[in-house]
């Protein structure tokens, strides 16, 4: 009989180790009780944890306008980042991300509040969040919801409606406006699209009667903050509305240097320092002129996603 040789023995017996004994592995990080997820707040969450927080948030609070009051509270503190998001890496466009959970602008903040609570899950929130921010759920920066009263407000009637008029009355102040979509996705995304020219007239409230109709304002209604400058008005910022402790209506939004709640007045009262610190020093900024108010919906459907066309294709190809 003819024996292998030692270093065969040897290298045999290494072989059958890496096959047959693997080393043990390192065992992952124990997931955190929920009592210490709800610890902390969303924006210094993992997806992980917030997919808990979710469905935590879905089951203690049953009524939508109460648990969209807890989600946005619960990111209070998220610092702001302006332009933070885009369709990377479903589009290189630019690098800008999906989703982040630790920045929002004010849009975001309004967005990822809604989808949360309108979801049961990580994964429902992340389908409910390309829902809300792209025209029928086809993620791209043409199909992007980029002018808050022409494209976010109309593409989001199942969630919210336009009570402006109403709440301005009679004779209420409104304003043109004009979007050109082509040639701002041609100048800023370096995107061409055929998009024809579009005008609306947009009512609000002005600024000086808000005290008079706050009281019929819900919680969980959308806010459009309305801006002037050199005769042109558009929403230059947007938030939401909450209850604070008395029953006043409070002014809930992500605005330099982070996500903060204050009272209508407040928010006024702020952005007249900061006109008036502009005229001070010779500056030419923009002006409050008022507020859009968009109700949030008593019976709300979900309407499907329209399944994305494959890129580059023609249909039925």
């Amino acid at each position: 009989m003819r024996f292998a040789s030692l270093p065969c023995l040897l290298l045999a017996g290494a072989l059958a180790g890496c096959a047959f004994s693997p080393p043990p592995k390192a065992d992952a990080a124990a997931p955190l009780p929920l009592a210490a997820i709800l610890e902390k707040q969303v924006y210094q969450m993992s997806p992980a944890e917030a997919g808990r927080y979710i469905a935590h948030i879905h089951e203690a609070e049953p009524d939508l306008r109460k648990r969209i009051a807890a989600i946005g509270r619960k990111n209070i503190g998220q610092p702001y980042s302006l332009h933070l998001l885009g369709e990377f890496p479903f589009e290189i466009h630019d690098g800008l991300p999906l989703f982040s959970l630790q920045q929002s602008d004010c849009v975001v903040f309004a967005e990822h509040t809604y989808a949360m609570a309108l979801s049961q899950s990580w994964e429902e929130f992340f389908w409910m969040l390309q829902r809300i921010r792209y025209r029928d759920g086809v993620i791209g920066v043409a199909t992007r919801n980029h002018y808050t009263e022409m494209d976010w407000n109309v593409a989001n009637r199942w969630l919210v409606t336009d009570i402006s008029a109403e709440l301005a009355g009679p004779g209420g102040p409104a304003y043109d406006m004009t979007v050109d979509r082509a040639r701002f996705l041609r100048t800023r995304h370096n995107t061409v699209r055929e998009i024809p020219v579009e005008t609306s007239r947009q009512a609000y409230v002005p600024k000086d009667q808000v005290a008079t109709i706050v009281a019929q304002l819900n919680e969980g209604d959308f806010v459009n903050v309305i801006s002037t400058r050199d005769g042109e008005y558009w929403a230059s910022h947007v938030g939401l509305v909450v209850l604070g402790p008395d029953g006043e209506r409070h002014f809930l939004h992500s605005s330099e240097p982070k996500v903060r709640e204050e009272t209508f007045a407040a928010y006024i009262a702020r952005a007249a320092e900061r006109e008036a610190r502009n005229a001070r020093e010779g500056k030419r900024g923009q002006v409050l002129a008022g507020f859009k108010f968009l109700r949030l919906n008593e019976q709300i459907a979900v309407p499907p996603m329209a399944p994305q066309p494959r890129p580059g294709r023609a249909a039925g190809l």
